[in-house]
């Protein structure tokens, strides 16, 4: 079996035992848990915005935020994590090692899913030849890729679930929060 059909299978449990180690090793003060959920929030809007123009398996999403990066969810999901890195102090004490942590599952797990999954749509998709050209993977282009078309759908977003992304964040500042109160008292 290919190690990206393994990591795609464990990334979802791989999360939870990360949010376990993360919430241990997390030293948040009351300014990185504010400022940490701001550069989440932009994550969240990232992702928000990108469910909003996919059509799992039946088109090739190319406009919105897919005419700047062929993964705009998993973007917002990097930046969703930096934002609780900042959340947690990772540089702060032996909490760096949150960083060091996150660097590595997205190396070890979300960048070889991500490659299979380009994988995918590369077979299925005869225009993600072209399209994977003009399109970088991930750090996004300054300009549209000329993805004209399509519009934002809440139907989808709704359809992808993606609100759990938002219910998950607020559940992890809250008991960041209550660390944070419990650490003070």
């Amino acid at each position: 079996m290919k190690w990206n059909r393994i990591a795609r299978r464990i990334r979802v449990p791989l999360g939870f035992l990360l949010a376990v180690v993360y919430l241990w090793l997390a030293r948040p003060m009351l300014w990185s848990i504010f400022t940490g959920l701001i550069v989440s929030a932009a994550g969240l809007g990232i992702r928000a915005y990108a469910s909003g123009y996919v059509r799992k398996n039946e088109e090739l999403a190319t406009t919105g935020p897919y005419a700047y990066t062929r993964n705009p969810l998993y973007l917002g999901s990097i930046i969703i994590a930096a934002g609780f890195a900042l959340a947690a102090r990772s540089w702060a004490a032996r909490s760096w090692i949150i960083a060091a942590i996150l660097l590595l599952m997205f190396l070890a797990v979300y960048l070889p899913v991500i490659r299979g999954e380009e994988e995918f749509l590369r077979q299925r998709f005869p225009d993600f030849a072209e399209y994977e050209r003009r399109v970088p993977r991930l750090v996004p282009r300054l300009t549209n890729s000329a993805g004209v078309g399509g519009s934002f759908s809440w139907h989808l977003y709704r359809q992808h679930r993606e609100y759990n992304a938002l219910a998950g964040t607020l559940a992890m500042v809250f008991v960041l929060a209550a660390k944070l109160w419990w650490l003070s008292r």
